[in-house]
């Protein structure tokens, strides 16, 4: 109860501090809307007692003052209806703007969270806060809020309006409703309860199935359909039993609400005639009026009851939207950023607006200037991805500006976390990591990324053409720049053969395109952005051996000048690094050049003649 609290207090002020005015003429539309509805309701109590009944045996009646009555009870109601279409459109601005800001929260949020986040958590149960939540959020705020507070301010007036005729009657009336809202919200909790766990069940079959489509292929190759459909079925059952059991108690709500409703008609009608008789306190038109009053009354309020299901549903979905937008962003604390500069005559530098080609640390706090030149150092770093189960063991290296570093290792041996150590997608636990001479705790997040080019194995293309993709790297990149980078990266021969060549546009991540092909240009890419650091975790390992070697040969015109980390599989790329570390178990056991690690013949001879292959 104090965290749906905590959660409506939350939507009420995405509501009130942004629309506080729409709000106000709602609250005036409804009120109009609910004196209006109730007055031509008691204004029946008047036709028929000062109009009609007069008119009752007069052998020339004149209809005139009737007609007149009735058509100011007609244009009562038509001023009702104007504002309920008045707020009910406004209502509409109101939901749709909520949900706006709430999706833009979220999305903004989502991007500052750390890698880790991502790890954690299945992508289509992320998804799911965007679709299923936000939906039934939509719901509330466009349809049970507005009908929540409609229905509330018509029971107070019909209320009040009831009292005025006849208190005896409305306390019939209080003791029947009563009974109502009791069973409305045994029911309703049944229901609540079923509906919550719906939205959770959702949520897991639309990750399943986003699993299963990225894994179509492996489902094929291994044949594995009936075990998938199995699986499919034990998580599309619990959904649907969520979902029956949610409807069914939602169902009956409606039925017996309305069938008490109607038994309470009649008692008040035959409560009504006899105190008419027998008291002689009662007129027609006031036992009229109140029966009409009587089902505005019972309507309203089990409508308002209906809204208990859609708000409970709608709570769950809020809940687990802040709670995503709640999670902890990823901590940057740097002061240090990232600046274009130019040297001046005595080698000084200063920072310039432009893209100059060359880029400088800036200490944003003592305004000092030093030149990035790509000296990367590990000092004893020691990292965990689960606690107290180490992936990285007193790891020590570097490398200075210009220098090619390669990583050789089996599966998880630690060698594609050191390059995501080095972009700072996780802080270390013991040790440092310095950039130029500065530990990178003190550099900001974004300018150090920034400072990297990494082509991964697992290539991400983007809706959108060539070009864009390309200039993805560097915003402000020319067109003739990416086809200089296109041309470096060798892709651009095969771009110029695409009907639109550049201006082709790629979807679904680029599947129109072989994987070596997309593969050359994430290589194009990282061209593009022209880092003085660059990390290839296996950037190579989708291309056929006679593309590898073009390749290469751009990818070496590329790497000079810069500091290079490769992580290859096919150690015949890296056989110019100037380093080569072999990792085991999160340590590094051997380190050297090529010449040198063979003739040690240790773990690398091994790897390098055969006897001894990567997992």
């Amino acid at each position: 109860m104090r965290k749906n609290k905590h959660v409506l207090s939350r939507l009420l002020k995405y509501i009130g501090k942004n629309f506080r005015w729409q709000l106000i003429i709602i609250a005036i539309a409804i009120l109009i809307s609910s004196v209006a509805h109730v007055y031509g309701q008691l204004f029946l109590e008047t036709l028929i007692d000062d109009y009609i009944t007069p008119l009752i045996g007069v052998e020339n009646p004149v209809f005139t003052e009737v007609f007149q009555a009735i058509g100011w009870m007609a244009l009562i109601y038509l001023i009702g209806v104007l504002c309920t279409l008045l707020y009910s459109r406004k209502v509409v601005d109101v939901s749709q703007g909520v949900l706006k800001m709430i999706r833009d929260d979220m999305f903004r949020h989502m991007e500052t969270l750390p890698i880790r986040y991502f790890d954690e958590n299945n992508h289509g149960d992320i998804m799911s806060y965007y679709i299923n939540d936000t939906d039934a959020l939509r719901e509330m705020i466009s349809q049970s809020i507005p009908n929540c507070i409609a229905n509330g301010t018509m029971i107070i007036a019909v209320f009040i309006s009831m009292l005025s005729l006849n208190i005896p009657l409305t306390i019939i009336i209080v003791f029947g409703v009563t009974f109502m809202v009791t069973l409305a919200k045994i029911i309703g909790k049944k229901s609540s309860y079923y509906f919550i766990q719906r939205q959770k069940s959702v949520a897991k079959v639309n990750a399943y199935i986003e699993e299963m489509i990225d894994g179509q292929k492996v489902i094929k190759v291994f044949t594995h359909e009936e075990e998938a459909k199995k699986d499919f079925d034990t998580i599309n059952e619990e959904l649907f039993r969520n979902t029956k059991n949610a409807n069914t108690y939602a169902n009956i709500l409606m039925p017996i609400m309305g069938n008490i409703g109607y038994l309470l008609y009649v008692i008040i009608a035959i409560c009504g005639g006899f105190i008419a008789i027998k008291t002689n306190t009662l007129s027609v038109g006031a036992i009229a009026s109140f029966l009409l009053l009587t089902r505005s009354f019972t309507m309203h309020t089990n409508q308002l009851s209906q809204q208990y299901n859609s708000i409970a549903l709608a709570m769950a979905g809020a809940g687990r939207i802040f709670q995503l937008i709640d999670e902890k962003s990823e901590e940057n604390n740097g002061t240090i950023s990232l600046v274009y500069a130019q040297k001046e005559e005595d080698g000084t530098l200063k920072e310039s607006k432009k893209y100059t080609g060359i880029w400088a640390w800036k200490d944003e706090e003592s305004h000092t200037l030093t030149e990035l030149k790509g000296d990367i150092q590990f000092t004893d770093v020691d990292f965990s991805y689960v606690k107290n189960k180490k992936v990285l063991h007193d790891i020590s290296l570097y490398a200075k500006p210009g220098q090619k570093i390669a990583f050789v290792g089996a599966t998880g041996a630690g060698k594609t976390t050191i390059a995501n150590l080095i972009n700072r997608f996780y802080d270390i636990e013991e040790g440092t990591i310095e950039y130029d001479g500065i530990d990178i705790k003190k550099i900001n997040k974004k300018d150090l990324r920034k400072s990297l080019g990494m082509v991964l194995q697992d290539v991400n293309l983007f809706t959108g053409t060539i070009m864009e993709n390309l200039r993805y790297g560097r915003e402000s990149a020319t067109d003739e720049e990416c086809i200089e980078a296109a041309k470096l990266a060798n892709a651009h021969d095969f771009i110029e053969q695409l009907p639109e060549g550049y201006q082709t546009v790629l979807t679904d991540n680029g599947n129109s395109l072989s994987q070596g092909e997309r593969q050359l240009l994430a290589i194009a890419r990282c061209a593009v952005s022209n880092p003085p650091v660059m990390i290839l975790d296996e950037a190579t390992s989708s291309i056929d051996t006679r593309t590898e070697k073009a390749v290469q040969e751009g990818m070496d015109k590329l790497m000079e000048g810069r500091t290079v980390f490769v992580i290859a599989h096919r150690l015949s790329t890296i056989r110019n690094a100037k380093a080569i570390l072999v990792l085991e178990n999160g340590k590094i056991i051997e380190r050297g050049n090529h010449e040198q690690l063979i003739a040690e013949k240790g773990k690398y001879y091994q790897l390098y003649t055969g006897l001894f292959e990567l997992e």
